[in-house]
């Protein structure tokens, strides 16, 4: 089975989008969520924002959340 970029279900603190990419690459989603947060501190907050926006709305939800990734 291929693996697919999805939001997460299980790791999920507002939309689920960090929680996704750490599943996915098997990351921490602690570690994730504060890379994430310090990359929108530096590019001055808006560009991040708008990207998770995007990313919120591109990215499906996780069909299966109970199967292992």
């Amino acid at each position: 089975m291929r693996k697919r970029l999805t939001r997460s279900l299980n790791e999920r603190m507002l939309a689920g989008v960090c929680g996704g990419i750490a599943e996915y690459f098997g990351w921490d989603p602690t570690a994730v969520r504060i890379g994430y947060i310090l990359i929108s501190i530096i590019s001055a907050a808006f560009p991040g924002i708008l990207v998770y926006v995007i990313l919120w709305i591109v990215m499906p939800e996780d069909e299966f959340p109970w199967r292992q990734h």
